[in-house]
């Protein structure tokens, strides 16, 4: 750290402090911190803290008008409002509002620069007047806006984090070049490096024919991360779809040839329209008869006992599991040790986990069962620690975390990942406006 700072800043939605982490490794200085959860203060404060003299606690920023003069303004403006589980209300959220606070602020104080970051969902079409919005109020206060959504994985960190950035500096200023957002980093650091006591399996992955893991169509809605020759480095626990790494609860529970036999064919025809309109349908009895040969009504009774399968009075037969994401027994996905990405953390917590060790198999019902029986069924699996998830967002090995689990797990899930706003902000020094 420079005895003279590069620059200063300001610390909007200071939640507990990613941008502080990665602006002071370049060089900058906070004079004041704004955040009103009492709980992320006191993690700020126990880690950043030192001189209460020398920076500001500035408390809520809608009473705020007036700040220190700083070079730099960043925060994570609060996101729910935006994002799908938060059911996308936009400005028609009072924590959606808190944008005009920021841009107020902005125009206030006429820093050099400012960084604002938000969930992919800002982004999103049915957000696009929003998005708009917000940077037509923005550009009149004299800024040139830069706009892209980075993903935490291209910086460094196996987690699928995809967060819009929006850069906004000062059209008076003189640049020695045009800002540009940084380019993906050429690393990708397996899992288990973030993960305390798991043991990858050290073997190379073996190529297979597409068409040995997927049939004749490959399936839509594989990401980036998920190969079409190799098996998938994680387990999904799912009812209403397939795939060589799909766990079903006829896989872990015990069922016979017959039951097995159903489940499959109501999963290959619930999203028939003859069946109805919704993406999943119940099945009528009647309907599964022409279906199945010899299909009696005491093997549905006995799905429905062993809490699989589910009557819908006057409509048939549906999973218990009929929500993808609700995962099964609490579980949705069980990542290998080996992958080169986790899920992505969110305040709400996730159903995923990391297995303890690997596995490995030379088809992929052999790659299935090997998963059951050594990780599954002997429970060779957890939930990620706080640590670890602070690990997973770019925070270092001795960050002070919360000393309640559940408070600490949302802290991160709601924390900025810090190399991707490291690399932002050394995208920006480049260009010589905060010099």
């Amino acid at each position: 750290m420079r005895n003279k700072p590069r620059f200063t800043f300001i610390d909007l939605f200071a939640g507990i402090g990613g941008f502080r982490l990665a602006l002071e490794s370049n060089g900058g200085i906070c004079l004041g911190y704004s955040e009103i959860d009492k709980e992320a203060v006191k993690v700020y404060r126990d880690n950043y803290v030192r001189d209460e003299s020398r920076e500001l606690e500035l408390g809520d920023i809608t009473k705020l008008s007036n700040l220190p003069p700083a070079d730099c303004i960043v925060g994570g403006v609060p996101c729910q409002s935006w994002s799908v589980a938060g059911k996308m209300r936009g400005f028609g959220d009072p924590r959606g509002r808190l944008w005009m606070d920021s841009i107020r602020l902005v125009d206030i104080n006429r820093p050099k620069v400012f960084v604002f970051e938000n969930v992919k969902g800002l982004f999103d079409p049915r957000n696009r007047d929003n998005l708009e919005l917000i940077i037509s109020k923005l550009k009149p206060l004299g800024y040139k806006i830069y706009c892209k959504l980075l993903n935490s994985f291209d910086f460094g960190l196996p987690q699928n984090r995809e967060r819009i950035f929006i850069v906004g500096i000062r059209s008076d200023l003189n640049s020695c070049e045009e800002f540009e957002f940084p380019s993906p980093l050429k690393t990708s650091i397996k899992l288990f490096k973030f993960i305390d006591n798991v043991r990858p399996s050290g073997d190379k992955k073996e190529k297979f024919n597409p068409k040995r893991l997927f049939g004749d169509k490959i399936p839509m809605g594989r990401n980036r991360f998920q190969k079409i020759d190799t098996l998938n480095d994680f387990f999904v626990f799912c009812d209403t779809r397939n795939g060589h790494s799909t766990i079903h609860s006829w896989d872990i529970i015990s069922t016979s040839r017959i039951e097995k036999k159903i489940c499959e064919t109501i999963m290959k025809n619930r999203r028939k329209s003859i069946y109805g309109d919704l993406d999943g349908n119940p099945i009528p009895i009647e309907s599964l008869r022409k279906l199945i040969d010899g299909l009696r009504l005491s093997d549905l009774k006995s799905l429905v006992s062993k809490k699989i399968l589910r009557e819908v009075v006057n409509k048939g037969y549906e999973f218990v599991n009929s929500k993808n994401s609700s995962g099964i027994n609490g579980i949705y996905r069980i990542y290998l040790p080996e992958s080169c990405v986790f899920s992505t953390l969110t305040a709400t917590g996730t159903r995923d986990m990391v297995a303890l060790e690997s596995v490995t198999g030379r088809s992929p019902e052999e790659f299935k069962k090997n998963f059951i029986e050594k990780i599954y069924l002997k429970n060779k699996f957890r939930k990620i620690s706080p640590k670890e998830a602070a690990s997973l967002q770019g925070f270092p090995y001795n960050f002070k975390i919360h000393k309640k689990e559940q408070i600490a797990h949302r802290q991160f899930g709601n924390a900025v990942s810090v190399p991707v706003v490291y690399n932002v902000f050394k995208s920006i020094l480049k260009t010589g406006v905060l010099d």
